[in-house]
């Protein structure tokens, strides 16, 4: 059985460790290619996009893929949408291995929005000091005229390119973060808001608290929903458990 899985996450490389000691699978993960130096996972690697719906589609096809399991980020809305259609055109059964999201729990001040441009336009009323870690794309949202009072220290794993806020710090660094490390920097930088996709997970959670403990407010971008009908298992573990019970060959 050939099994795709479409990569880039911690969850993602743990599938792949949990299949790779089963000799009657071959596994090959798929990366973005957007990370320079991403971590990788055992077994075939392929780097790249696939050219829309119709090329992933006709890549199933060509590879002969018996299985795709979607473990890309919660927020790769674009891939996962095509990966839903491709597995329906090549006819391939298709699973999305999602963490759990965050959830608001007591003295945490929450303010929930639907995308990067509604997060930069409640800014103003929060905070001057942002602490931005949503990752280098999509900065652009942060770089307005009326938003040039702010100062962003901004987390990526890579540089970013512009167009950005126009005053920022760059701190290029990768989770796993500490509770410890998240309130130096907190007191550090005096930092009065943070921005955060709801990535969900422990790697990046220490912030959270660290915010609900100083008593900073937390602007969380909402995740895109699964597409229609896929499946959603929350564990790799449970990912492995569907692929034994799948309809692939």
């Amino acid at each position: 059985m050939h099994v795709l899985i479409l990569g880039g996450t911690t969850e993602a490389r743990r599938l792949a460790e949990l299949l790779a000691g089963d000799a009657g699978l071959r596994v090959t993960s798929s990366l973005a290619g957007r990370v320079a130096a991403p971590r990788l996972p055992p077994g075939e690697v392929r780097v790249g996009g696939f050219g829309g719906a119709e090329g992933m589609a006709a890549w199933l096809r060509e590879h002969r893929v018996d299985a795709l399991i979607d473990a890309t980020h919660p927020f790769a809305k674009a891939i996962s949408f095509n990966a839903a259609s491709a597995a329906a055109t090549a006819h391939v059964p298709l699973l999305a291995l999602r963490r759990p999201g965050w959830v608001a729990g007591e003295g945490d001040d929450w303010h929930p929005v639907g995308s990067l441009e509604q997060a930069a336009r409640v800014l103003p009323a929060l905070g001057e000091r942002v602490f931005l870690t949503t990752g280098r794309m999509g900065l652009a949202a942060f770089a307005e005229p009326d938003l040039a009072a702010l100062w962003f220290l901004v987390r990526s794993v890579d540089a970013p390119e512009p167009p950005f806020p126009a005053r920022m710090e760059v701190l290029l660094d990768r989770g796993p973060f500490t509770l410890d490390g998240e309130r130096e920097l907190l007191r550090t930088h005096r930092i009065d808001v943070v921005v955060t996709k709801d990535s969900g997970g422990a790697a990046t959670a220490p912030k959270l608290a660290a915010a609900r403990e100083a008593g900073v407010p937390v602007v969380v971008v909402e995740r895109p929903p699964v597409p229609e009908g896929v499946p959603v298992t929350t564990t790799p573990e449970e990912a492995a458990t569907w692929l034994q019970h799948s309809d692939a060959p």
